[in-house]
């Protein structure tokens, strides 16, 4: 675990709407901490540190609970759908050496071959990973990949520790080339770049 992400959070013992907003005026973020067979436990994290921690997926935070250390996944984050403001987070209780099942994103890297475009149809692969070694991203190569070329999940290299739990005939990744224009997209062009140099003739 890394000092950032180290959190003192604080229990509270108030709820509702007018309380949370509150907190949120003050710069502290509503959340709940569960998971183990635990009591669901109420708490405000500071808010611009845990907005920074949790700009990756999956984020662990190491909690400080009145002296007590506990380790807790970011599983849910609800936000203000205008204002994008964190309006509360929901933290699972994890355990060191413990497995969680999690979705990790995808990121598509190098260049499939000329002329052909990544399709890229799953954004993220459910795998189980160990609490403290939960990947940010998992990358899929389309190097060199030529037409016709696609990736399932079972053919992702996955990090190490790591175990699928997506179907592995997912489709992640396919390799096409561009659908060339149809005859009537060429008419329908060549008719809006007729009616474009009349109007420019009308107005001159």
């Amino acid at each position: 675990m890394s000092e950032d992400t180290k959190v003192h959070a604080e229990l509270r013992e108030s709820f509702g709407k007018g309380f949370a907003r509150r907190l949120r005026a003050a710069g502290k973020i509503p959340a709940v901490i569960y998971g183990h067979g635990t009591e669901p436990v109420h708490v405000a994290l500071p808010g611009h540190q845990v907005s920074l921690i949790i700009r990756r997926a999956n984020a662990l935070l190491e909690l400080d609970i009145e002296g007590k250390s506990q380790l807790a996944l970011v599983k849910d984050v609800q936000k203000d759908p205008v204002h994008q403001i964190i309006e509360h987070i929901d933290l699972l209780v994890v355990k060191k050496g413990e497995k969680v099942a999690i979705d990790v994103p995808i990121v598509v890297t190098g260049e499939s071959a000329s002329g052909t475009i990544v399709n890229l149809d799953a954004t993220t692969l459910s795998i189980e990973a160990e609490a403290t070694h939960i990947p940010q991203n998992i990358e899929v190569s389309v190097e060199g990949l030529e037409e016709g070329a696609h990736i399932t999940a079972a053919e992702v290299k996955l990090p190490k520790g790591s175990t699928l739990l997506s179907d592995p005939e997912v489709l992640v990744v396919a390799v096409s080339v561009p659908a060339a224009p149809t005859e009537d997209e060429d008419e329908t062009a060549a008719e809006g770049e007729t009616a474009e140099a009349s109007d420019e003739a009308a107005a001159e």
